[in-house]
């Protein structure tokens, strides 16, 4: 099993930065890519960042810009600092990973979801 623990979220005023983090630990083999969704209330859960292993960062256009999306592969974490915060940012913010493992010397791989981390800009 994979477990995904995200930190970081809170209350800011517009204008502000907040800095989430999120670790994965558990049965790993490798890590393939890790990203961050957030879902406001009423809406679907969309696409804010994700970065694949070998590749460059892949942001939705709300977010160019302002937020940066970074990985440390040794402590399996992967990191968005959320710059010039709006309101529209309000959401909770989930933490993805799409996580290699071996059972029984074969690999197989599977997406992994954290529980979740409210983001709130308000003045």
């Amino acid at each position: 099993q994979v477990q995904l623990v995200e930190s970081g979220g809170g209350l800011v005023q517009p204008g502000g930065s907040l800095r989430l983090s999120c670790v994965a630990s558990g049965s790993i083999f490798s890590i393939n890519a890790m990203g961050w969704y957030r879902q406001a209330p009423g809406k679907q859960r969309d696409l804010v960042a994700r970065l694949t292993t070998g590749d460059s960062p892949n942001y939705a256009d709300s977010v160019k810009g302002r937020f940066t999306i970074s990985r440390d592969y040794v402590k399996n974490t992967v990191y968005l600092q959320m710059n010039n915060l709006t309101p529209e940012d309000t959401a909770v913010y989930y933490c993805n990973a799409d996580v290699s493992f071996l059972i029984s010397a074969q690999l197989y791989s599977n997406d992994y979801w954290g529980q979740g981390t409210q983001v709130t800009v308000s003045s």
